[in-house]
């Protein structure tokens, strides 16, 4: 039959398949122009071709099947219009989300970079430090099940990903534990977050200043040592704390097996 196109055909010249055509069919979206009713074949035409590249063509655009369906029923500039502009908010939205996971990715990747080429380990130093937006969660913690727990309430309260958060993780040490060395109970979970406009109420500060700091290869469980070695360090350069100690695993066993890669850094806020 001239001009008449069977499903596999179809499907074939359009780059769709033979279960789509039919689901299109079943939903009035792109019915056939012809059904033998000896055998349900279906046949299509050269006219047809046009609406199938429109239905193609808009969900490339993000248009879902339903509004789809109705552009082609109702045919109305305004409408399509309309669609178009609501479909381009969307479109940018995405974009800009994206842009702020592309800047996570960047930050974890310069974090790791950089924690490579540190040389200086288990030696204390300060560190002049700029004001961050961190998600911080006010509770005790003491044991690593405790942790793992704490930091998905963390994630659920403020909808965020942990998969974009690897080195953005911190733990904290109250003032008054750190002045009596008991480093094994924390007080907090925070993340780091570079999302400006993030509104979550657990949204707060993390204090501008200078901050005695100190790096080593491990992870928690062996932080105790190395918090002597900087409370030793502000003794004796007549350092006053002044807040909260920061605990930053950047590199362990999610990222390397090799334990000798593992590095954690100590801040503590101080002053003169």
């Amino acid at each position: 039959m001239k001009n008449r196109f069977s499903i596999g055909e179809m499907a074939k010249l359009h780059n769709t398949t033979i279960k789509t055509l039919r689901y299109y069919d079943e939903i009035s979206l792109l019915k056939p122009i012809h059904t033998d009713i000896n055998n349900g074949y279906r046949y299509y035409s050269t006219e047809q071709f046009e609406h199938l590249n429109t239905i193609h063509y808009l969900k490339e655009l993000g248009f879902s099947l339903k509004e789809i369906k109705q552009h082609l029923e109702n045919r109305d500039i305004d409408s399509f219009l309309l669609l178009l502009e609501e479909q381009k908010e969307l479109t940018e939205q995405k974009i800009r989300e994206l842009e702020r996971v592309k800047q996570r990715f960047q930050n974890r990747i310069m974090d790791i970079r950089t924690a490579r080429e540190i040389k200086e380990l288990e030696v204390p130093f300060i560190k002049e430090m700029k004001e961050k937006t961190i998600v911080r969660l006010m509770e005790r913690i003491s044991s690593e099940p405790e942790l793992e727990v704490t930091l998905r309430r963390l994630e659920d309260l403020s909808n965020l990903s942990s998969s974009i958060f690897i080195g953005g993780v911190g733990l904290t040490v109250s003032l008054d534990h750190i002045k009596n060395t008991k480093f094994d109970e924390y007080n907090s979970i925070l993340l780091f977050t570079e999302d400006d406009d993030l509104q979550s109420p657990l949204i707060s500060t993390l204090q501008e200043g200078k901050y005695a700091c100190i790096y080593y290869r491990g992870n928690h469980m062996e932080s105790s040592m190395y918090y002597n070695i900087l409370l030793n360090y502000i003794a004796e350069n007549g350092l006053e704390i002044i807040g909260d100690s920061i605990e930053r695993t950047i590199i362990d066993h999610y990222i390397s097996k090799n334990k000798a890669d593992y590095l954690t850094e100590l801040q503590i806020p101080i002053s003169y």
